[in-house]
């Protein structure tokens, strides 16, 4: 019955292309298998206050999207996502558009691949983004969906998809499709929020986008809050240094400073950076000691270290 529903409404959803460069994997068996690795607790779930927004043709992207960022409380406008992440010119979204129209609303982008992943943000209380092909692997038909639940007795997943709130479709269907397109999700979370299937690598790094976005404050607030789950993470700690210095904050740029300075004593990179920002609030005496001791400690990095010293002394200390 699904299968039927699938083929009379696959018009309006296939419409939603994706001309992205991927590697499709083309589904290789004719029944649906589920993994024990696959097994997810509890045995069904439902996300069922997730905001819906129905799409127009070919914008599927800009319409996931802002149901992740009404999710957590963001005034949504549509017409402005559209503009940020739908192309024309492709009649659809690439993803690091997506990405980029999150970071660009001071939200962190969380990649996930993989089934495992999905359902630990879903326990975690977040929907989660997925691409699938709903066509062929030789013959894409590129779709952006939210995942809001599951029941595993059923083996059913629910979605909300295209002009279709709270869809069903069978884990069977959902996988292949899911599959074509590499298995690749996103969850988009407030930077003070860890994201439940989050690494350290591949949440630092998911933080510099907000970086690169010169999203700083949000930025300062991401590293933060990855070193409350990772607090010997030295990355975390310098990252916060720089970005709130970036935002203006002092005082969180010398308390992350110092802390990586801590992490790391034989390090002089966070005592250049802490001597730069003391210099910078006109702590110059304990600037010039700091920086006295990065140069103290050799390393490859002496002629960088003493130009330091020289700029604190000229009071002239821009952050590198």
């Amino acid at each position: 019955m699904l299968e039927r529903s699938l083929k009379s409404a696959g018009r309006r959803w296939l419409a939603c292309a994706f001309f992205g460069s991927f590697i499709l994997i083309a589904s290789g068996c004719s029944s649906y298998q589920y993994p024990h690795a696959l097994r997810p607790e509890p045995q069904r779930l439902h996300l069922s206050e997730a905001p819906f927004f129905a799409q127009q043709e070919y914008q599927c992207g800009p319409a996931a999207l802002a149901m992740l960022l009404a999710w957590n409380g963001h005034d949504v406008f549509l017409p402005q996502l559209e503009g940020q992440v739908y192309s024309p010119e492709l009649q659809g979204s690439l993803q690091p558009s997506i990405v980029a129209a999150a970071r660009r609303q001071g939200y962190l982008a969380y990649p996930l691949s993989g089934w495992s992943e999905l359902v630990a943000e879903l326990k975690g209380g977040q929907p989660v983004m997925i691409l699938q092909n709903l066509g062929l692997s030789w013959y894409p038909r590129w779709h952006y969906a939210v995942v809001i639940g599951y029941d595993q007795g059923e083996k059913r997943v629910r979605l909300h998809s295209g002009v279709y709130p709270g869809m069903e479709m069978s884990m069977g269907v959902f996988e292949r499709t899911w599959r074509r397109a590499d298995y690749w999700g996103l969850v988009v979370v407030p930077p003070s929020v860890l994201p439940s299937s989050a690494t350290e690598i591949a949440y630092l790094t998911a933080v510099v986008g907000l970086e690169r976005a010169r999203q700083f404050s949000a930025a300062t607030t991401a590293y933060l809050t990855a070193t409350k789950a990772w607090p010997d993470s030295f990355v975390a700690w310098i990252g916060a240094g720089n970005s709130s210095y970036q935002a203006g904050d002092t005082a969180t740029a010398i308390r992350s400073f110092r802390q990586a300075a801590a992490l790391r004593p034989d390090d002089g990179i966070p005592l250049n950076n802490l001597a730069l920002v003391l210099a910078q609030a006109g702590r110059r005496t304990e600037a010039l000691a700091v920086i006295d001791q990065a140069i103290a400690q050799g390393g490859d990095r002496q002629e960088v270290f003493r130009q330091t010293r020289q700029k604190i002394v000229a009071d002239s200390a821009p952050i590198n």
